[in-house]
């Protein structure tokens, strides 16, 4: 009889997952998120300021510069066809022309066959010559496929 009174109780693990603190945690993320999304869009207005520079293309005729293959030195001004000039001989006239007008662009264009030594002592010169700034021309890329090979 003594073991007919006791009863042994054997609890059930439950299996289930209690999901009411995640879906409290989401509400809570989703309402911050809702309050901070459109601080983060906010836009400033900036005044830019104006400037009256002009491009390279704005001016008419550049001096240009060339330094063939050979090292031969050209000299075109005023949009006229190139001619060949020394080393001494570009020097003076460059240096007048930019006396005579500052603001005047100087471009120097190397052979891509030539040595980088005809470009650097053009360049030399040309600020020997007196001139502030001096620009190095370029051809834009062919878009004819040669490029690869």
């Amino acid at each position: 009889m003594a073991l007919s009174g006791r009863r042994v109780k054997r609890h059930k693990l439950k299996a289930e997952i209690n999901v009411v603190p995640y879906i409290d945690v989401m509400l809570v993320l989703l309402i911050i998120f809702m309050v901070t999304a459109p601080m983060l869009n906010s836009n400033v207005d900036v005044q830019l300021p104006q400037a009256n520079a002009k491009s390279l293309q704005d001016k008419k005729h550049p001096v240009i510069v060339s330094v063939n293959a050979d090292g031969t030195l050209g000299l075109t001004m005023d949009g006229s066809s190139k001619e060949t000039v020394d080393e001494q001989g570009m020097k003076a006239r460059v240096a007048a022309i930019v006396k005579e007008n500052p603001d005047v662009n100087v471009l120097v264009a190397g052979d891509k066959n030539g040595k980088y030594d005809g470009v650097y002592k053009v360049l030399a010169d040309l600020q020997q010559a007196g001139v502030a700034k001096v620009g190095l021309m370029s051809q834009p890329d062919q878009a004819d496929g040669r490029h690869g090979h």
